[in-house]
């Protein structure tokens, strides 16, 4: 189900409508990924895959496909298993028809450079990955990543700064930003106000436990106001998308 309101199923082409990023932009958009229960958990046993269906699985695809660029902290790179997108993970007709590369690069955030030159992050993708770290990181594990094929970009000195790093990537083009995670990744975007769109699906469980929310940081001067643009409905989860109000 979509609001506003319709009949029927939505098609692909409405769901890339909904999800697509704006034309001719000449900053960086980012256009973050959650999903949480709806009390509130963003993981399950320690990852996010247990929060999932079908339709939340399709739109992080999507994302994907829409991106020049997925962010993601180390963190949640390491706990969740990430390697390289792929070109079989994204369709290639619809990059193309969009003006894209055929396969994004991952940019993980990891103030200590903590992703090691081993990672699949490195050796199992199809692009080399970013790494935005800090000039606290030890050099010798900045020039191991470098050594190992990845883009190393200094964006901070104790801590990653998120702005530093978004012009990171739009000197290399990379302005249409899929942040998949975590909490302090988004957390930090919420700090430097940088989310332009909050896409979260409400999983239908009850978790409980011990796991944290979908933002941790620095408490904003003030909470930023969104806007719900859409709503969809897969087997009882809800998908909603906000979008920062102007």
């Amino acid at each position: 189900m979509l609001w506003p309101p319709r009949e029927g199923e939505i098609t692909d082409g409405e769901l890339e409508r909904l999800y697509d990023y704006p034309d001719g932009l000449d900053r960086p958009w980012v256009q973050v990924n959650f999903v949480s229960s709806v009390d509130g958990a963003v993981t399950v046993a320690g990852r996010s895959g247990g929060l999932g269906n079908d339709a939340d699985h399709k739109v992080f695809m999507l994302g994907r496909d829409l991106c020049d660029v997925v962010l993601v902290g180390a963190g949640t790179a390491l706990v969740e298993g990430y390697q390289g997108v792929k070109a079989g993970e994204v369709r290639a007709s619809r990059r193309a028809r969009l003006g894209l590369a055929p396969v994004p690069p991952i940019a993980v955030v990891t103030a200590r450079c903590s992703v090691e030159p081993t990672s699949p992050l490195l050796t199992s993708t199809s692009v080399p990955p970013i790494i935005l770290t800090t000039a606290a990181a030890p050099v010798e594990r900045r020039d191991a990543l470098a050594a190992a094929g990845a883009d190393v970009v200094v964006a901070g000195d104790e801590s990653v700064d998120m702005r530093a790093a978004l012009e990171a990537l739009d000197e290399r083009g990379l302005r249409r930003v899929d942040c998949e995670g975590g909490p302090k990744v988004f957390g930090s975007l919420v700090d430097a106000d940088l989310v332009d769109v909050l896409c979260v699906t409400f999983s239908p469980l009850l978790a409980a436990g011990d796991a944290g929310r979908i933002a941790v940081g620095p408490l904003p001067p003030a909470p930023r106001a969104l806007e719900l643009e859409s709503v969809l409905h897969h087997d009882s989860a809800l998908l909603l998308r906000y979008r920062r109000a102007a």
